[in-house]
Formats: structure tokens, sequence, C-alpha cells
């Protein structure tokens, strides 16, 4: 039964768990034995606190005797992304300065997802500070990709991806500012979904206006994503005004699915851009895969045309947008802690702080035309389509790619400008499965919608994924295989 649960989706185990087919208990001792068999080979998950686990477990199944009515996620067992805080639990955001940190309060999508039943088992791996698209920190080392634990996982939520596509869990919490729930989904074969802004809400400590970063889940299949969004999304008093988006809006979205016809997109318009309109450079393997999976939207009943939004002066907003938040919120343990934080971090800080009132304004302006191109692009077309992530999976030893395609990267966020492009727009995206190279290597789409028609973008991700049945392909991970990765991490072109 061990094996069977690894295998299962999110809906199953709590499905199962509900009709008394499975104990809450066997499910979270399923995970643990599958973090022992897999977690050496990736390095995924850097804490775990099986024993608290456990009790949760049976305290779940004590529920589940008692007849009272569930929650939604009951018995589900979760490690956490590790710039989450988990009450009790070590919580490190990857960083030295925080390497023994135990927080007494959960962060508010932990505390959504424990009120939904979740039951907390440790931490996944970040990079120090959530800062760029692979990870690796100096605490813990570096996590690497399933189906390859040479390469890179992505990130920032690069823990819970490798995690999820191991078999470890079925679904998790990630968070994404410039491509951090999106790039690491598509290395690793999985969905990460980034919702429209406060359908999650994500209040800053330093500013609960601050609009560019969101939480989101990461899972293998899209009905596990709605699944978790009906468990945790709804509006909180920090986050003003309150999403038109709800969890009742994920509700019952597939019900009825299984077994049937793939769901449709008579109708839909996308627009398919593979470089943005501004020449982003993108690996040919990469848009080799994806262009041979066009088909699939148009066999489900879409028109595929060539076009995208105008991205003028996004690179703008999302440096500038980027820089102000890392400013805000990293800038004082920079002054008391600048020897122990990677260049990277420290550089987007001191952008941001030595950004002018003429640049913001610029910034603002250009937001804001960015906003009328948005609207434009939607009232011709109902989903923007594009690649996932620029690059294949890389060397897991060095820090990013130093080129791609001959053009040379100018700072650590290049190489994720896909993402960045599209987190400029605030739009809801969801990034999903979209095939492999001939040497086995993931590669992913990213799918976007316009403001809070997040329920809806779901549904025709789904149509996708029902046709492709990319998720089916499962990594070969031979238990206890391979060492823990620590490797000396390098900037290198490629």
């Amino acid at each position: 039964m061990t094996d069977e649960i690894q295998q299962m989706a999110a809906t199953e185990i709590v499905a199962a768990i509900r009709r008394r087919a499975v104990s809450a208990r066997e499910v979270v001792q399923s995970h643990l034995d599958r973090i022992a068999a897999v977690n050496p080979a990736i390095n995924a998950v850097v804490t775990l606190d099986a024993e608290a686990a456990l009790a949760g477990a049976e305290a779940a199944d004590r529920l589940t005797a008692s007849g009272a009515e569930l929650p939604l996620l009951h018995g589900l067992p979760m490690t956490h992304k590790d710039t989450h805080d988990v009450a009790g639990m070590r919580s490190t955001q990857g960083s030295p300065i925080f390497a023994d940190h135990v927080p007494d309060a959960d962060s508010p999508i932990v505390a959504r997802l424990k009120a939904a039943g979740v039951v907390s088992t440790g931490k996944t791996n970040v990079p120090e500070f959530a800062a760029g698209s692979h990870t690796f920190n100096p605490v813990f080392g570096t996590t690497t990709n399933p189906y390859d634990p040479t390469r890179s996982a992505g990130g920032s939520s690069g823990g819970v991806a490798a995690a999820i596509a191991a078999g470890i869990q079925s679904l998790g919490d990630g968070s994404d500012m410039g491509g951090s729930l999106r790039i690491p989904a598509s290395f690793c074969n999985v969905v990460g979904f980034r919702p429209s802004y406060g359908v999650i809400p994500l209040p800053a400590a330093a500013n609960d206006w601050a609009w560019l970063g969101r939480t989101g889940p990461m899972a293998r299949e899209v009905a596990d994503i709605a699944l978790f969004m009906q468990a945790v999304a709804g509006p909180s008093e920090r986050v003003l005004p309150p999403a038109p988006v709800a969890g009742t809006d994920f509700a019952g979205l597939f019900a009825g699915r299984e077994g049937r016809d793939p769901g449709d997109l008579r109708g839909v318009r996308i627009g398919w851009s593979p470089d943005f309109g501004l020449g982003v450079p993108v690996q040919a393997e990469v848009l080799e895969v994806l262009r041979a999976q066009l088909h699939h939207f148009e066999d489900a009943g879409a028109i595929v045309e060539e076009a995208t939004i105008d991205f003028c002066g996004a690179d703008l907003v999302f440096e500038r947008t980027r820089a102000t938040d890392f400013a805000a919120n990293l800038g004082p343990l920079v002054d008391a802690h600048r020897s122990l934080i990677k260049p990277e971090v420290i550089w987007n800080v001191e952008l941001g702080l030595g950004l002018s009132a003429a640049e913001l304004i610029e910034a603002t302006a250009a937001r804001t035309r960015l906003a009328a191109a948005v609207r434009g692009f939607f009232s011709r077309h109902d989903l923007f389509l594009a690649p996932g992530a620029q690059v294949l999976p890389f060397d897991a030893t060095q820090r990013y790619p130093g080129a791609i395609n001959g053009v040379e990267s100018t700072s650590y966020l290049d190489w994720m400008r896909s993402a960045c492009l599209l987190s400029a727009t605030g739009l809801p995206v969801v990034a999903m499965p979209a095939g492999f190279t001939a040497a086995g290597l993931p590669v992913g789409f990213q799918l976007a919608a316009n403001h809070y028609r997040d329920a809806g973008l779901l549904r025709h991700a789904r149509a996708f994924e029902d046709r492709t049945r990319c998720v089916d392909r499962r990594p070969d991970l031979a238990a206890g295989s391979g060492q823990a990765t620590r490797p000396v991490v390098t900037v290198a072109a490629g």
C-alpha cells in the first residue's frame, strides 16, 4: 500500500482517508518512508519532524473515528517551503543568519493549510532568501532534479517541486516573485500556479500593499491545484480590497470529469509567443518540445496564433519593483549581516536603495502602459501561452546559466526573464508539463489568463493536461541512490 499511496494524487489521498480505506498514519508513514528512500539523491527535504508528524496523523485518525466533519485536506502530509514559517519548527530561509531560527507562529499560508487539515512534516530547501531560481544555500547545500540528479531543480520553490516529482508528497506550498513556482515546475514536470493578486493573501512585513510576490501551490496534477486553492483562497484583513475570487470558486471545478472525455477549449483564442515579442532567448530544444505540443490545444478546439502582449517596459517594472521590495524587506539584514548574505541579494537590495524618485515614477508609468497592453491583448484573446523556462535544467554546480544562445547574462535574473515579464503584468499564470527532450529532461509551458480568471485558467490547463498526460512519466529514483548534493557552486556560461 505504501508504494500505491506515493503514486496517488492529493484528491485521491484525502478521499481514501475520508472513506477509511487508508488511515492518516499510513499516509504519513508512506511519506516518511519515501523521504528516507529518495531524499539522499535530491536533497529536497532539509528539516523533518517525524515524531510530530506521526502524532498529527494519529490526531487526524481520532477525528476521522469521531464522525465529526472533516476539513478539506484532512490527514494530508506536507513539507513546507523553508521561507514559510512553521511554528515550533526550524525555518531558515536558506540563510546562515536564521540557521537555528524556530518561529513562534505560522506564516499565513501554513496557518490556512493546517486549518484545512494538513499534517506538517518538515521543510523543503530554498535559495538563500528565495533569491534566484536555482536552489542552493550555505546551510543545506543544493537541491537537484529527480529526472537527473546532476541538474538543477529550479527555484526558489525547487525543494517542493523536487519533492512532488519524486513522489514524496502530492501537493505543496511555494511562492513566486520572478518565476519561483513556474521555473521549478517546468524543470521537474509538475504544475505550479501563481494566482491573481490577493487570492492567497501575502502581506509583507514592510508593505501590506506589495503586489509582485505571490504564494501558490505545486502538484503533479491540475485537479490537486484546484483542491489547494479551494482550501486556502480567501480574503485577509491585511490585503485590501479583497480579491473577487474565493475558495468556493474552485470547488467542484472538475466534478464528474474522471474517466470521461477530456475537457475542451472550443472557441478559446490563445496567443502563443516563443520570445514575448522582445527576442527573449530560449534554448532550441525547449522550443522544439513546445512547438510539437501546440496541436493539443488545437485538438481541444482552441484557436492558436502567434501573438503577444506588448511587454515593452515590463523589464523595467519588474526590476524596479523587485528591487524596492528587496530593499524594504532585506535592507536591514544586509546592513547588519552583510558578510553572511550572498552577493546577488546584496546587489538587489542596493539597486532598490539607489532608485531615485524619478526612476520610481518612471516605473509607475511603465506599469500603467503595461496594464493597458494587457487589456488590449485580452480584448482579442482569452489566454497567453509562452515557454515556462528559457533553458533546460542545467548543471547543478552553476549558480545560474551565464548565457543563452550566446546572449550573456548581466545579472542572476536574466535567465529567468520569461517568468519575470509575466510577473510584471500581475496576471494569474499556471506552469504545466509539456513533454521531454530526447535526453529525458522536462519542458513546460506557462499559460496566463486575465486578472481574476483563476478558476477558468485551471480548467483550460486541465484540458491540455488531459491530452498529454506528461505527469504519468515519473522519474526513476532508485531507493537510497545518490548522496545529498553540496557542490561548489560557480557561474558558468551555457
